[in-house]
């Protein structure tokens, strides 16, 4: 018997002719023929998908590519099934209305946690990439990224629950009214954790320092040495670590040395009264002089300022092309020792604090007087 006869045989049967839960034996056969072709298919295409992107991925470092790798390994064998189950099912007749709700709430729940874990693999994949880039320049946004990142993925899969139960047709206003209200709780008794929190994400993202850098605040000084959820670290210049709170921090004046381009510096010294005119007029000469001998100096100006108590003051100013503060510190002892060589070669001599006092005697009255 040949395939054709068979089968026609077959078809005008009455098995062919009956009817299973409102549908005939060919349409659950062609609901069959559509899940398992739409199954394979979609396997066949996420895999092929992955290892496509897999290959543009290492070749082209791309992240969208990276991205799409991920999204396909995430999509689960349960998301497909309920999928193919899904297109089967609009070959065939659904008994009832009822019936077809559920199948359409299946679908939907399974389609909300299929999203979730993209949204949650792709997440991850942007916090993995922010690391490698920028573990080694800024720890702190790295930290902080990573407090984000969990904080958003527990927004996503609590979104996802309620949605999940708002199509369940469960009574989730309580629930939110509740959440709601302990949110407000939770958020009274810990203000101040929250205000360092907000402020740690400001300092993040404002970015007023870095870690490494040297900063002051108020009469402190140090190297920021960590930034937390709640505190920031420095170490000071003695050795100990400063604990700040991050809204306490934010709240005061912050100096950032470490930003600084060139330092401005500004010294005073006095010479004696005795001093003649001729060498007073030399010594913004000498000062220019001394400040370009000890390089990587810029001369801004040099003056006769004031009359002192017990010296004639000039005040110069000039600047360190430089931040750094070992640097300053050689420069400025470069240039009083040249100033002193240079003074002691003139004659010139450094006033220190000294006090002249004048008698004027008064000559006696003549003797029979008065």
């Amino acid at each position: 018997m040949s395939w054709e006869t068979w089968w026609r045989d077959l078809s005008d049967s009455n098995l062919m002719q009956q009817e299973f839960h409102g549908n005939s034996l060919p349409r659950w056969i062609a609901a069959a023929t559509v899940f398992v072709a739409s199954l394979f298919l979609m396997r066949l295409a996420a895999g092929i998908v992955r290892r496509r992107a897999g290959t543009l991925a290492e070749r082209r470092k791309s992240d969208v590519a990276q991205a799409v790798v991920g999204v396909a390994a995430a999509t689960k064998w349960w998301f497909l099934l309920v999928v193919s189950l899904f297109l089967g099912s609009l070959v065939v007749n659904f008994p009832d209305d009822k019936t077809a709700v559920l199948v359409e709430k299946v679908v939907l729940t399974v389609l909300l946690l299929q999203l979730a874990v993209w949204s949650d693999v792709l997440i991850a994949l942007f916090l993995d990439r922010y690391m490698q880039r920028r573990m080694e320049t800024d720890a702190a946004s790295v930290t902080m990224m990573s407090t984000l990142t969990f904080l958003a993925r527990v927004a996503v899969w609590t979104m996802t629950v309620l949605w999940i139960l708002e199509n369940l047709n469960a009574h989730i206003s309580t629930l939110v009214a509740g959440l709601g209200i302990g949110g407000v709780a939770v958020a009274l008794a810990a203000q101040n954790v929250l205000g360092d929190l907000f402020a740690s994400l400001a300092i993040v993202l404002d970015k007023p320092f870095i870690l490494g850098d040297f900063i002051a605040v108020e009469d402190f000084l140090g190297s920021v040495e960590h930034i937390g959820i709640k505190t920031t670290r420095l170490r000071s210049l003695s050795g100990e670590q400063l604990v700040f709170s991050n809204s306490d921090l934010l709240k005061g004046r912050i100096r950032n040395y470490k930003r600084m381009y060139e330092r401005r510096i500004q010294f005073s010294f006095g010479v004696e009264y005795g001093t003649p005119y001729e060498k007073m007029t030399a010594i913004p000469g000498m000062l220019r002089e001394a400040i370009a001998a000890a390089g990587r100096t810029r001369f801004d100006r040099a003056h006769f300022k004031a009359f002192g108590d017990s010296s004639l003051v000039f005040e110069s100013v000039y600047y360190v092309l430089s931040p750094d503060y070992n640097l300053y510190m050689d420069i400025q002892q470069s240039i009083n020792l040249w100033l002193m060589k240079r003074f002691a070669e003139e004659g010139i001599q450094f006033a220190f604090p000294t006090q002249t006092l004048y008698v004027h005697k008064i000559a006696a009255a003549p003797s029979g007087e008065g």
